[in-house]
């Protein structure tokens, strides 16, 4: 299946070195804390949270619009500790999901609107369904889908759910495409 191509405005991501594609609308606080390992895109509107703890995400990783990502917490008798956030590579986080887990594994993807409890463990190859909260501390074993709220398993995904990921993820930094402007008749014009 092909997938669509999606366009940007140019003026709207800075790109980096490695090719990440970050939009200048998303806030990414104690950027110094956050490492993007290459051909990452954050969209729009997204928050960050390098201030709490280091943020570690892989390479060809989409998050998606409206998306919060911060480091887990534990509460002790003396404050509360943040612990450092690993996300691994090819991961897919759809628009308007909270993620509060210690990690997420690489090959996964995270539906539309959904809630991941403080440290959670995702592990590789897992999926969740949109709309799903996942209670804090919640493991996900590889090859399961997670619905409902509280999550639960639902589903199982098929053993080829790596070359998948790989494919949805590069895919998609394939057709995120540049557009120089945007004509009033809303036609894109690429550069």
């Amino acid at each position: 299946m092909e997938l669509p191509d999606i366009f940007y405005n140019k003026a709207e991501y800075i790109e980096t070195a490695s090719g990440n594609k970050v939009s200048r609308q998303s806030v990414l606080c104690g950027s110094q804390n956050i490492v993007l390992n290459g051909r990452t895109i954050i969209m729009s509107d997204c928050i960050i949270r390098g201030d709490l703890a280091n943020v570690r995400i892989g390479r060809h990783c989409v998050i998606g619009k409206r998306s919060v990502v911060r480091p887990p917490f534990k509460k002790f008798s003396k404050g509360v500790a943040f612990f450092p956030l690993h996300i691994g590579d090819h991961v897919y986080i759809e628009e308007d999901c909270v993620i509060n887990a210690a990690q997420v594994g690489s090959y996964v993807h995270i539906g539309k609107n959904c809630v991941i409890g403080r440290r959670c463990v995702l592990k590789d190859c897992c999926a969740i369904a949109d709309n799903t909260y996942l209670p804090p501390e919640t493991v996900v074993p590889p090859f399961t889908v997670f619905s409902g709220s509280p999550g639960r398993v639902s589903d199982e995904l098929p053993e080829c759910t790596q070359d998948l990921m790989i494919d949805v993820t590069k895919g998609y930094y394939q057709h995120f495409y540049p557009i120089a402007e945007i004509k009033e008749n809303k036609e894109p014009v690429t550069s």
